[in-house]
C-alpha cells in the first residue's frame, strides 16, 4: 500500500506537489487546533471553525470566523502564529530549505516544483536564495517584533492583558503576521477593524506598513535591491516593475482614499495616516486601523480592486500580483498605440500577456462564482438576510485576494458559505494556473489548424 502511495506522487507534475503540500498542511493544522486545551475553556470550537482559521492562516488571509485570542489559548495562537509563517515561506520553501540544511542537492524535479512555488526562471543558485530568503525572513521579523515592543509595552491594557510576556508574545505574533501579510491578531474582541486601538500611533502604524510593504515585494525584489543597493539601474526588470507598482498602487491608493473619505478626515473619524495604512494594508495586509463598514461605497469599491490587484510574484501576499497588472496595462497600451509593449528598455513578451489575460480572467471567475454560491445560500435579496451582495462580494475578493478585510460578515456566515469562502482563499495562495494546471496532464499538440478571424470589440 504505501508502495503505491510512494508511487502516486512520484508521477504526479509540480504543480499538484504544491497544491497538495498546501492541503494537506491546511488539514494538519485544523487537526491541531481541535486538541484539547488548544481553545479556551468553556469554547466549543467547531471543526469548520477550525478548518476556517487554518486555512485563512495558512493562505495568510487573515478573515476570521472566530476571534484569535479568545478562542485560543496560548497555544492555540502559537499554533496559528507558525502556520502563518509556513503559509507565508511557502511549503515548498520550508522543504527545499530543510534539503538544503541536510547538505542534500535538490533533484531535478525538487528544482522544478521549488521554480514553480517562487516564480523563479532559473533553477540557478537555490539554495543560496534559500538562505536568503531564510535569514530575511528572520532578520526582518525580529527587528519588527522589537520595535513592536516599543507601542505593546505602552499599551494602555498593559497591566490588565498580562504584563511583560503578553506583550512581548503580542509583538512577535503581530511582526510575524505583518511581514508575512496576514491579518490575525491576538488583541481581543472579535471586530473587523483589527488594530483601531492603535490608529493614531504613528511609529505603530508605519512599523507596520513597513512589514506589510516589505513582505509585498517578495524576497527575489529584497535580494535584488540588497545585492544593488547603490546600483539600482542594474536592478532587474522583475524588481523595476514590482517597485513601481507598489510606488504607484501606494500613492494612488492614498489619494483615493483621502477623496472618497473626505469628509471624515479631520474629524478624528479618518485620517490622511488612516488612508495611507488602509492603501497598504488593502493589498493582501488584512490589517485595520478603521471599521471598512464606515467606509463610503466608493471606499469600498477602491478596497476591492486594490485587494484584487495584491502584492507581488513570490511573496508572502496573495492576489493576481503587480506584475500581472503591469502587463495587461502595457497590453492594453500596446492595442491602442498600435506600438509593441516594451518597459525600462525591455520588450514584454505575448506570452507574458497570455499568461496575464489568463490569470486575471481565472481571478475573476473565480471570485464572482463564489459571490454567486454564497448569495445562492445566504440569500441577500431577502429582507430578513443580514447580508447584501456588496458584503458578500467584498468577502469573495478578500479571500481570494488573501487579504482578510472584512464588512463584519465573516462569523456570520453559514457552514456552506465558510466552505466556498476556504476554497476561494486556497485558490487565491495556490494561484489560480498552479490549480489549473495541476489538473492538465495532456501532451502537447504539435499540430495547428489554419487560423481563423473572430470580431473583437
Amino acid at each position: 500500500m504505501l508502495k503505491k502511495v510512494i508511487n502516486f506522487f512520484k508521477k504526479q507534475n509540480s504543480f499538484r506537489y504544491i497544491a497538495i503540500g498546501f492541503f494537506l498542511v491546511i488539514l494538519l493544522g485544523s487537526g491541531l487546533l481541535m486538541i484539547p486545551g488548544v481553545s479556551r475553556e468553556g469554547v466549543n470550537l467547531r471543526y469548520i471553525d477550525a478548518l476556517y482559521t487554518s486555512t485563512s492562516a495558512v493562505c495568510v488571509t487573515g478573515l476570521i470566523a472566530v476571534d484569535t485570542y479568545d478562542t485560543f489559548t496560548l497555544a492555540g495562537q502559537i499554533i496559528i502564529m507558525f502556520l502563518i509563517q509556513i503559509g507565508g515561506l511557502g511549503i515548498t520553501t520550508l522543504g527545499a530549505g530543510l534539503i538544503g540544511a541536510l547538505r542534500r542537492k535538490l533533484s531535478l524535479k525538487e528544482q522544478s516544483i521549488v521554480q514553480e512555488s517562487l516564480n523563479f526562471d532559473s533553477a540557478r543558485g537555490l539554495l543560496a536564495l534559500f538562505k536568503r530568503v531564510f535569514l530575511y525572513t528572520f532578520i526582518i521579523e525580529m527587528v519588527g517584533a522589537g520595535l513592536s515592543m516599543i507601542t505593546f509595552f505602552n499599551a494602555p491594557d498593559f497591566v490588565e492583558a498580562g504584563g511583560t510576556g503578553t506583550a512581548i508574545f503580542r509583538s512577535f505574533f503581530h511582526s510575524v503576521a505583518a511581514f508575512n501579510n496576514s491579518g490575525f491578531d491576538v488583541l481581543g474582541g472579535l471586530t473587523n477593524y483589527t488594530i483601531a486601538p492603535y490608529n493614531t500611533d504613528v511609529f505603530f502604524n508605519l512599523l507596520t506598513s513597513a512589514l506589510i510593504i516589505l513582505g509585498g515585494l517578495g524576497f527575489l525584489v529584497i535580494s535584488d535591491i540588497r545585492r544593488n543597493f547603490f546600483h539600482p539601474k542594474k536592478t532587474s526588470l522583475h524588481t523595476k516593475v514590482v517597485v513601481l507598482m507598489t510606488t504607484v498602487l501606494l500613492v494612488v491608493g492614498t489619494l483615493l482614499f483621502a477623496l472618497t473619505e473626505r469628509n471624515r478626515i479631520g474629524t478624528g473619524d479618518f485620517s490622511w495616516l488612516g488612508a495611507f495604512f488602509a492603501s497598504v494594508s488593502a493589498r493582501t495586509a488584512g490589517f485595520s486601523t478603521y471599521l471598512i463598514s464606515d467606509f463610503t461605497q466608493a471606499g469600498r469599491i477602491i478596497l476591492i480592486i486594490l485587494m484584487f490587484i495584491g502584492a507581488s510574484p513570490g511573496s508572502t501576499g496573495g492576489g493576481i500580483k503587480t506584475t500581472t497588472f503591469f502587463v495587461l496595462f502595457m497590453g492594453i497600451k500596446s492595442m491602442i498605440t498600435h506600438k509593441k509593449p516594451h518597459a525600462f528598455k525591455y520588450s514584454v513578451s505575448e506570452e507574458s500577456i497570455k499568461k496575464a489575460m489568463s490569470v486575471l480572467v481565472l481571478g475573476l471567475v473565480a471570485v464572482l462564482v463564489g459571490t454567486f454560491i454564497v448569495c445562492l445560500i445566504e440569500r441577500p435579496y431577502e429582507s430578513t438576510s443580514t447580508f447584501n451582495a456588496t458584503d458578500i462580494i467584498f468577502e469573495m475578493t478578500s479571500a481570494y485576494g488573501t487579504v482578510g478585510l472584512s464588512t463584519g460578515v465573516t462569523p456570520y456566515l453559514s457552514v456552506g458559505s465558510k466552505i466556498v469562502s476556504i476554497i476561494i482563499m486556497y485558490i487565491g495562495r495556490v494561484g489560480p494556473l498552479t490549480i489549473m494546471s495541476s489538473w492538465y496532464s495532456g501532451k502537447d499538440e504539435y499540430f495547428g489548424y489554419a487560423e481563423g478571424i473572430i470580431p473583437i470589440g
